[in-house]
């Protein structure tokens, strides 16, 4: 089984990963409106949403949100952030949801990477191509593979709700290899995580070959210009023609 379908829908994940910055979030959002512009009555699709965050934030301005996601854990929480204009389904981002049906697709928090063949990525970005209506835009978050190169933490120990996480981190065939370790009621437990080191160029090609093309390159949450050595994030921004 892929690492993500095994780790994603434990309870444990959510409790590593439980304190997110919620007000992060939502400036990221508003800014990235506030750039977008998008017209009243866009339809926007949340690939690979979790637990729904970044999609109630879309779907608070007003905006028809689908959020989706391989996970029936996190689907199953993100569906209790439901109505009207926000609906959600578990999906595999590699193959196409609903063809040429959105004006925006949206990929945040580095959701992406996860597949050990190079030919899942690209159909996944075929199938935002598929999936976005002609004009449409891609929003993808990426982290900055250089930086994260730079600064990876070998180990941690995280103590979260009486389970001392250890996390072990090393890179292997341009991928960081996170390896999470725990004990709970006796039992212990190892779980994986593996990104690829995407970088601009690497995206550039991708984009190309999908059909993509990458109109802004941004390098943070309030989308400041991207710079490969000292940026957070890796955030583009494409269309299909």
């Amino acid at each position: 089984m892929a690492w993500f379908k095994d780790w994603f829908n434990t309870s444990y994940y959510h409790t590593l990963y439980g304190q997110r910055d919620e007000n992060e979030a939502k400036l990221f959002i508003n800014n990235l409106l506030n750039f977008l512009n998008p017209h009243d009555g866009a339809v926007f699709l949340d690939l690979a949403c979790g637990k729904g965050r970044h999609s109630f934030d879309l779907s608070s301005h007003g905006y028809k949100v689908c959020g989706v996601d391989l996970s029936t854990e996190s689907i199953a929480e993100a569906k209790k952030l439901a109505n009207t204009h926000l609906e959600f389904d578990v999906h595999d981002m590699r193959k196409p949801y609903r063809l040429s049906h959105f004006d925006y697709v949206c990929n945040l928090f580095t959701s992406f990477g996860y597949f050990d063949e190079q030919n899942d990525n690209l159909l996944t970005l075929s199938a935002v191509f598929q999936e976005l209506k002609p004009n449409g835009v891609f929003v993808q978050d990426f982290f900055n593979a250089s930086k994260v190169q730079k600064n990876l933490i070998p180990y941690e120990l995280k103590s979260i709700a009486g389970i001392d996480f250890e996390i072990t981190k090393e890179i292997i065939d341009k991928r960081v290899i996170k390896t999470i370790r725990f004990t709970d009621q006796n039992e212990d437990f190892e779980f994986q995580e593996k990104v690829s080191l995407f970088d601009l160029e690497d995206f550039k090609t991708m984009y190309h070959k999908s059909g993509l093309d990458l109109l802004h390159v941004f390098g943070d949450y309030q989308l400041n210009a991207f710079d490969p050595e000292n940026s957070d994030r890796l955030i583009l921004i494409a269309h299909k023609p």
